[in-house]
């Protein structure tokens, strides 16, 4: 054989035996170590480890929901903690070094433990960030901000559109003020706010199920704030969970806003919204619009330099991220998906979006089964560029949304009654 062709031939036996792999991917697969299951404190937050014998390779960062009160937040294990270790993953949850609303600073707390996990256990294949409720905005922001850090993204009952949140609420309780005439917004702290709440605005507007003629107004505004369709289809189950929701929905602002420390507070804008509501009660859009208090943010609090976190979400996202809500949460709102949806369409990263929809009046309710089959879902389309079936919340009639993901239909869903 010449020298030429004994190059090439071992130069083809080289190339053969390299193992291609994705530049995230280090671990390997099922590597021969015993189980971990660690606990500690990491930067004011505590922390939890978890990686079974026969490690995988993938990683589950979690992200839990809002905790109230002062102090350090609580750690906890992910809800589908065991699936995730039956599959052969690890997963790390960190309860955050402080409450309340600050995603900003649990981006970098789970961040670090990330690190420390990288450090302590090894570097992964991949790592899932997996949150829940204000853990949503978490994920998102991480997939938008931090892309180097995740591989995909799972949500459930998620603030998926960031700071659209304090948004919604905010339109909510402007839209209680206008309607039921009472300037609850001028209300100088927390308390006044709750006695003029419960002292002139219920009288005035009612409560779901009770509601006087400016009250069924009210609720035709928040029906199309939720999610209704175009076409003026309530979202099924919606009214029943605004039950649970109706009054603590509504926000008070303070008035030295410069100074107030949550930040969704200060984020808070009503200046783009664009309010609707049926025809025939008395009340035009026009008029709704027109009169509606349009609520300003701080200066700067929504800047993407200044506070990116709290900026509008731009839908620019690199990874794949797979979301369930319900139709009735009327905490966080399927409108928050479909505005988030609309962002992937603008930046053209609409399918790395999937969105699954479950017909009930609660608020992270998810069963076990629907959370194991959306992560291994995910970990397919990771793995091996499966798609999964998802939803369109943008479709002109949504009165049939949820079915597929639906174990069984609530008593009062529409769908049920008809049978």
């Amino acid at each position: 054989m010449s020298p030429r062709r004994a190059f090439v031939a071992l130069l083809a036996l080289s190339l053969a035996l390299v193992v291609v792999r994705a530049p995230w991917s280090g671990a390997g697969a099922a590597a021969d170590r015993a189980a971990i299951s660690k606990s500690g404190v990491l930067g004011g937050a505590s922390y939890l480890i978890e990686a079974p014998a026969k490690w995988e390779g993938g990683l589950v960062v979690f992200a839990h929901g809002i905790q109230r009160g002062p102090g350090p937040g609580a750690v906890g294990a992910p809800p589908i903690g065991g699936h995730i270790l039956a599959e052969g993953h690890a997963w790390v949850a960190s309860g955050y070094r402080a409450r309340e609303y600050q995603p900003h600073l649990f981006i970098e707390d789970l961040i670090a433990l990330r690190e420390l996990f990288l450090k302590e256990v090894g570097q992964p294949r991949w790592t899932i960030i997996y949150g829940q409720s204000m853990g949503g905005h978490i994920v998102v922001a991480s997939l938008e901000l931090r892309p180097a850090f995740y591989q995909g993204g799972l949500a459930e009952c998620g603030l998926v559109d960031g700071i659209g949140i304090a948004d919604y609420l905010m339109a909510y309780t402007a839209a209680a003020e206008l309607i039921s005439g009472v300037p609850m917004l001028e209300a100088p702290d927390k308390e006044a706010f709750a006695r003029i709440l419960n002292e002139r605005v219920v009288p005035a507007l009612g409560m779901p199920g009770a509601y006087t003629a400016r009250g069924r107004q009210f609720d035709s505004v928040v029906k199309y704030l939720m999610g209704a369709d175009q076409a003026g289809n309530d979202l099924p189950m919606r009214l029943q969970g605004l039950r649970r929701r109706y009054l603590p929905n509504m926000m008070h602002r303070p008035r030295d806003l410069e100074n107030e420390p949550n930040p969704g507070l200060r984020a808070a804008s009503t200046v783009h919204i664009r309010y609707r509501i049926d025809p025939g009660l008395g009340l035009t859009e026009d008029e709704l619009n027109a009169r509606v208090r349009r609520v300003q943010p701080a200066k700067d609090a929504r800047s993407p330099i200044a506070n990116p976190v709290y900026a509008e979400r731009t839908g620019r996202i690199k990874a794949p991220l797979l979301t369930l809500h319900e139709t009735g949460d009327a905490w966080v709102p399927l409108s928050l998906e479909q505005s988030y949806r609309r962002r992937t369409i603008a930046a053209g990263t609409d399918q790395l979006l999937v969105q699954r929809v479950m017909r009930a009046p609660s608020h992270c309710g998810f069963d076990g089964e629907t959370r194991e089959q959306a992560f291994d879902d995910l970990v397919a389309w990771i793995e091996r560029g499966v798609r999964p079936v998802g939803e369109d919340v943008l479709a002109p009639d949504l009165s049939r949304i949820g079915l597929r993901w639906t174990p069984s239909l609530h008593p009062e869903d529409p769908l049920a009654l008809r049978r």
